[in-house]
Parts: structure tokens; C-alpha cells; sequence
């Protein structure tokens, strides 16, 4: 994740596929984490909408999106994840984003280990046909992150009025 980027080689945008897709999915990775900063509690697990949907519960959502996609459609593990927006009530901001750092160093660790971006899941997605290929999977996790993203700035700017600066 963002945090982590500086230990990254300076990133080929012209000539990497690889770095440009992780280019972009770290910048919206950071976003969401930004959202959530120097909020309280209560701020961070308010819904903005009525689904529900709150800041919190959104990292929480796309701490198991990357364990889904990276982890178990792509490697082939067996993970019980819970992909709701529901933040257990003794769980701090600080746990959550730890969780989803931790979930999107492990996406980059896969990531890294294959370098070739054709290379097909172990398993088709759930409901879909056929395998994706890394390239697919990034490409889908640099959309659903920037959806979510878009939807916590919409949210921070609900809560106290601050836009992304």
C-alpha cells in the first residue's frame, strides 16, 4: 500500500503495465485511508446514506475485496470473509486500516511474485465463467477501489465539509 511504496523502485509509467496499474491503485488505496484521518469515532461509523454505508465500514468492505480477489480467486485459498460494511464496535480506526494495509502488502506480495500479468486465477470468480488473468483482476481492483474511494470522499465531505484536497 501507499505506505509501504518506498521501498518500490521508482515505477516505469511508459514501458510497465504492472507499475501503472499498481500506480493507480495505490493513489486510490491512499485516498480511502485518507478519508477516514483525524475523525472520531462515532464520525467514522456514522451512515452517510441510507444503505448505511460509513467510512470505517467501507475499508472494512475493501479489506476483504483484495483478500477475495488476489487471495482467493486468483491463488486459490480458502478464506471465510466477510465483505459487509459492519464494523464490530470494539474494532478501532487504527485496527481496521492495519487489516487493510496488511491485505493490500499481501495483494502486492502476489502481485510481485507473478510477473507475468496473462497469468490465469486458480479459480473462476464466483457466478462468473472462466478464469481472469492478474492484469483482469488488477485492472477490476483499481474500479472497485476508486468507487469506494469516491463514495468516502463523498461521505468525509457529509461529515465536517472537507474536500479532497
Amino acid at each position: 500500500m501507499v505506505d509501504d511504496t518506498a521501498d518500490r523502485p521508482e515505477p516505469d509509467l511508459v514501458h510497465s503495465e504492472r507499475d501503472v496499474l499498481l500506480r493507480y491503485l495505490d493513489r486510490q488505496r491512499s485516498g480511502i485511508v485518507r478519508a477516514t484521518e483525524g475523525l472520531t469515532d462515532e464520525q467514522l461509523r456514522a451512515p452517510g446514506v441510507p444503505s448505511g454505508t460509513n467510512l470505517l465500514g467501507l475499508i472494512k468492505h475493501l479489506t476483504a475485496v483484495e483478500q477475495h480477489w488476489f487471495r482467493v480467486v486468483f491463488l486459490g485459498e480458502q478464506l471465510d470473509l466477510d465483505d459487509s460494511m459492519e464494523v464490530a464496535e470494539g474494532l478501532s480506526r487504527d485496527e481496521v486500516v492495519a487489516a487493510y494495509r496488511a491485505a493490500c502488502a499481501r495483494s502486492d506480495e502476489i502481485i510481485s511474485a507473478h510477473p507475468d500479468l496473462s497469468t490465469l486465477s486458480q479459480v473462476p470468480n464466483p457466478g462468473e465463467e472462466g478464469l481472469d488473468s492478474l492484469r483482469l483482476i488488477m485492472a477490476h481492483m483499481v474500479e472497485e477501489t476508486a468507487c469506494h474511494a469516491g463514495h468516502a470522499d463523498i461521505l468525509r465531505e457529509l461529515i465536517d465539509g472537507k474536500v479532497k484536497d
